[in-house]
């Protein structure tokens, strides 16, 4: 019974499906049907004018839109706690040829305008020190939590005032829409982004992405780079396919859904061990290591995570579009037993 990661979850029938239609000759890159009805379909999603490119991993695609906004010279504000600072092995680094993370703080790992002030106004405008040019936020964060389209704003407002970008690393994008149950344009487009990284991987796609860019401007610079970083497949129209069986019937809805109401019943049994508000598909609970041996011993895979201030232990729980419901109710019955 695993609960280690939604990176672990199988692949969704209907993406395989979607595949297999696409099984059928075609002109090769992004030059195919499918890839060229991702502009139309993301368009209609958020209900605005918009361009999207697959891309095979969030990695790739967080960075590529980072490096379209920042030059070798210049900085990303994003919470210390970052994917593209923790989790991405230099990455953000290597695409935009040096530029620096520019590291900030806030709790549950969410960015707020005045913590993302403090990093930035002690910087002098002047060549000795690194200029800020991207602010990056993560939705869902890497503790679950989620910003509201308010949150967002107040983030885009400023950086609209700065002349900085806004990127979106959405990995857990529908995740956080489900919960929020707002239109997607509200904690995007209208709030001022102007790049999402549009995950699938982790919502029952099995190896593709989407860059959904509401700034125009960048689009045709990341076409580039994209290719310059092995990135264009040859046959997209199989990434393409993934995609938009994703979002074509609110698949990627549907998915988060069920991964939040897993996440919420075994949420409920933890009380007061949790030491996040659970606002999407993860659950970071308090747990001594007898504890965590206990459950493990039962047959629960989750991954053991720094414990907050005075406590003994603690683990990570992950739920994904396929956990069992049998499994969720009993994980839950298992802790409430402890």
């Amino acid at each position: 019974m695993k609960f280690l990661s939604d990176n672990t979850a199988a692949v969704h029938p209907k993406i395989w499906d979607a595949m297999r239609a696409a099984d059928t000759p075609d002109s090769g890159y992004d030059g195919d049907a499918l890839s060229r009805h991702l502009d139309e379909a993301f368009s209609c999603l958020f209900g605005t004018e918009c361009t999207a490119l697959w891309v095979a991993t969030g990695t790739a695609a967080n960075c590529l839109a980072l490096a379209a906004m920042v030059p070798p010279h210049g900085g990303v504000v994003c919470h210390r706690e970052a994917h593209i600072e923790m989790d991405e092995g230099g990455a953000p680094g290597f695409y935009t040829h040096g530029a620096k993370l520019m590291l900030a703080e806030g709790e549950g790992a969410k960015l707020t305008p005045q913590a993302i002030e403090r990093v930035i106004d002690p910087i002098r405008n002047d060549v000795h020190q690194v200029q800020p040019h991207a602010i990056s936020i993560t939705q869902a964060t890497e503790y679950g939590r989620v910003y509201t389209p308010e949150e967002v704003a107040r983030i885009g407002s400023l950086a609209q005032g700065r002349g900085l970008g806004l990127h979106m690393d959405g990995a857990r994008f529908a995740n956080a829409v489900a919960h929020l149950g707002c239109h997607p344009a509200e904690v995007t487009a209208q709030a001022g982004v102007d790049v999402l990284t549009f995950g699938c991987v982790k919502n029952g796609g099995m190896n593709a992405e989407a860059l959904v860019f509401f700034d125009m401007e960048l689009v045709d610079v990341v076409r580039y780079r994209r290719k310059r970083a092995g990135h264009l497949q040859s046959k997209g129209r199989y990434l393409a396919a993934q995609v938009l069986a994703m979002i074509e019937g609110d698949l990627w809805l549907e998915n988060a859904r069920a991964a939040n109401a897993a996440a919420q019943e075994i949420a409920a049994a933890c009380g007061s061990r949790v030491f996040h508000p659970v606002e999407a598909n993860e659950i970071f609970v308090v747990l001594s290591p007898a504890e965590q041996a206990t459950l493990r011993s039962q047959g629960f895979d989750f991954y053991d995570w720094t414990a907050p201030e005075d406590t003994p232990g603690a683990a990570r729980l992950v739920t994904a579009w396929n956990t069992d419901p049998a499994h969720a109710s009993a994980l839950a019955r298992a802790i409430a037993a402890l």
